[in-house]
């Protein structure tokens, strides 16, 4: 385990770190060679580190690599007609804490966004907050501004949603799980975000990896997840209204203004998805060392 020792004035702040192995594969048929998108690559940040990835087609096709609008790393291929393998996969290191928690933060005037976090504030193809605004102010209208007031919207959407699959569909809207009270990891983000942005906090919606590191391993197979960041004070915090608890091992994918930004996949075309594999958690003796 490496430690990492970062000063701030007179405090001496120190932790280590933890090796994931994440990845995912999916399996297509296509009637037809088609054009797709696959946003499965983790993004760089000060305190995630990847290492020895690769990512690969078979059968073997050519491969483009952009940064997205939204500086996602994205990959563009084009399936071949018939069966068609993507996989992924890589190393990380990651700080071995949850993500920080300050229940003084306040929340900031419109005034004081920055210029390119005003885009969070706007209703969005799945977080509809002007549908649900009226509910909005009801519930966290009073509620005092800041960190809290973002912490009581993850409590409610953890406690009126149900987490179950195959409750929603992809044209469910914030407002249509809200009424339905079911959904998965995205519904339960999208619903989040709706009620911030109905009260000018600026949110946005974050996807990736999500071991489960020191909590109770889930019943279902490994997936991907959904989380929120929000904007409070000078800078973005993570927030998770499904889970509705810090976690450790966060490997963000991709960020935007909800899921219809950072689809993992996205085909221009109809192949049929046979099989999805998704892999994330701690790999203590990885085969390259």
């Amino acid at each position: 385990m490496n430690s990492r020792h970062y000063g701030t004035g007179a405090v001496q702040l120190t932790w280590g770190t933890r090796l994931l192995r994440v990845g995912c594969a999916f399996t297509y048929r296509a009637e037809v060679p088609t054009p797709a998108v696959f946003l499965v690559k983790p993004l760089w940040s000060a305190d995630v580190r990847l290492s020895h990835e690769n990512l690969d087609v078979k059968p073997d096709v050519p491969m483009r690599h952009h940064l997205d609008l939204y500086g996602n790393r994205s990959t563009r291929v084009v399936l071949p007609q018939g069966l068609s393998t993507v996989h992924y996969s890589a190393w990380v290191d990651v700080p071995d804490r949850a993500e920080d928690v300050d229940e003084t933060v306040p929340e900031m005037l419109p005034d004081a966004f920055p210029d390119d976090v005003l885009l969070y504030t706007l209703p969005s193809r799945y977080c509809v907050s002007d549908v649900l605004g009226d509910e909005a102010w009801s519930r966290f209208g009073a509620h005092p501004p800041g960190y809290g007031r973002v912490q009581e919207i993850c409590r409610h959407v953890h406690e009126s949603l149900k987490f179950g699959y195959g409750t929603s569909t992809a044209l469910s809207t914030a407002a249509d799980v809200n009424a339905a009270g079911f959904g998965v990891c995205r519904d339960f983000t999208h619903l989040a975000i709706s009620f911030c942005r109905a009260l000018n906090i600026p949110a946005r919606y974050v996807f990736g990896y999500l071991p489960d590191l020191d909590v109770p391993p889930g019943d279902a197979a490994m997936d991907f997840a959904a989380w929120m960041e929000v904007w409070l004070g000078d800078r973005w915090w993570t927030f998770d209204p499904r889970n509705n608890e810090p976690r450790k091992g966060r490997v963000v994918i991709g960020r935007g203004r909800d899921a219809a930004d950072v689809a993992m996949v996205t085909t221009f075309g109809g192949p049929r998805l046979e099989s999805m594999v998704v892999q994330a958690e701690e790999d203590l003796a990885p085969s390259w060392r």
